[in-house]
């Protein structure tokens, strides 16, 4: 009986680190076993035959915070010296055990071109209705890595942790093929976020609950809403998280005319139209203006990012750029050219258990689109000017059910000052 529950995710290694070790590229592999076991990935350029090139990590035991406390060994490796744009074929474990081959293709270096990125929030391990259009979407080459904007499994610590195991096994086959980022949902919080923080390698060493990465013209900061609302586990992780957002933003600012783009993803947005009680639905959110509606607040912290992305509400939604409530097209006709405050887009309908959130009758006059129907979000970063927004309809079969070009001339764009 093989030892393995079948989780290979792995995850880019964000360009800063790889440029300190003078590396093109590196990719991290983590996987889970029941029992102890060596850590080592086979991988190669060819599809069948052997796998030439050896890497090993270490593996650390996880035990889960459930009645039987289950223990898990979370094996992570990373591959280092990877050609850009290059597939290489690999497999993990040991002579315990292997994992069957799987295939990923390394990011390319640089600035100059074009990731495409599957972009979703909330999927269950039960109802995950948009992820078998999103796994063959994957299969097919249509994406560079994943963004999913927290809230796994529902809840990946459930049953002693084999929810978990069970959500993993689902998303193998994107997972093991792109680099799957992540920031942390409400979803995650049992045990302070412990399943989490065990089987996802982000960047960083916050334990991925904040981190940025570079991606071709972008920087794409990661976060956790999650911090202003449970307290218990430190309300010093509040201000922790915002100094060090303050200080990445400051340096990504500075960064604008090699990667222009500034993309936040945290999983409770600021401001949502839907019928139900959330924080988006209050004036003034945690989220927007902070703890008590005053200590670090993310409004005004993120005013100059480009896109921010969302999701929580399990719905899809298209803001206008906003500020305070206020609308700043970038003009009538072309609201999302040189816009004058950031695009909010709130992306929450993969599927799961709890189905889908419906909108309040009135929505206010800064929402620009929603939809009501499980599916995805694909985001295209063309170039240092041109982002590509499109919304995927499971329901109706992947028609594209939302388009939007975000334009903004390199003259001109909104600097930090």
């Amino acid at each position: 009986q093989t030892p393995f529950t079948g989780e290979w995710v792995f995850r880019h290694q964000s360009q800063d680190q790889v440029c300190s070790l003078g590396e093109p590229g590196s990719m991290t592999v983590t996987w889970t076993t029941w029992v102890p076991a060596p850590s080592e990935v086979q991988f190669g350029l060819q599809p069948s035959g052997p796998l030439p090139l050896r890497a090993r990590g270490s593996a650390r035991p996880f035990v889960d915070g459930g009645i039987l406390r289950r223990t898990l060994y979370m094996h992570r490796v990373t591959l280092r010296g990877l050609l850009p744009g290059v597939q290489y074929v690999y497999r993990c474990g040991s002579a315990q055990g292997w994992s069957r081959r799987f295939r990923f293709r390394a990011l390319k270096n640089g600035v100059h071109w074009s990731p495409r990125l599957a972009v979703f929030g909330d999927l269950g391990a039960d109802n995950p209705k948009a992820f078998p259009r999103l796994r063959r979407d994957t299969q097919q080459g249509l994406f560079d890595a994943v963004l999913h904007v927290g809230d796994f499994a529902y809840n990946m610590d459930q049953d002693n942790a084999r929810v978990g195991d069970r959500f993993m096994r689902l998303i193998e086959p994107v997972a093991a093929s792109l680099p799957y980022m992540t920031c942390p949902g409400n979803h995650e919080e049992r045990y302070n976020f412990s399943n989490y923080k065990a089987r996802f390698s982000m960047p960083g060493d916050n334990e991925g609950l904040w981190y940025s990465w570079d991606l071709g013209p972008a920087h794409i900061i990661s976060f956790s809403t999650e911090v202003y609302f449970f307290l218990h586990y430190g309300r010093h992780l509040v201000q922790r998280q915002f100094r060090w957002l303050e200080s990445d933003l400051q340096k990504a600012n500075k960064n604008r005319a090699a990667r222009p783009w500034i993309i936040t993803m945290g999983h409770r947005p600021m401001y949502c139209s839907n019928a139900d009680l959330d924080d988006c639905r209050w004036h003034e959110s945690k989220v927007r203006k902070g703890l008590h509606g005053r200590l670090y607040g993310l409004e005004d912290l993120f005013y100059r990012v480009d896109l921010q992305i969302w999701a929580h509400e399990h719905s899809y939604e298209r803001l206008w750029p906003i500020y305070n409530y206020q609308v700043f097209n970038g003009s009538l006709k072309f609201p999302y050219t040189n816009p004058r405050g950031p695009v909010h887009i709130i992306t929450g309908s993969a599927g799961c258990e709890e189905r889908l959130t419906p909108f309040s009758i009135s929505p206010g006059p800064w929402s620009a689109l929603r939809v009501k129907e499980y599916g995805y979000t694909r985001l295209h970063i063309l170039n240092g000017t041109h982002v590509h927004i499109q919304q995927v309809s499971d329901d109706q079969d992947g028609k594209i059910v939302d388009d939007v070009w975000v334009v903004r001339p390199l003259v001109g764009r909104r600097m930090y000052h």
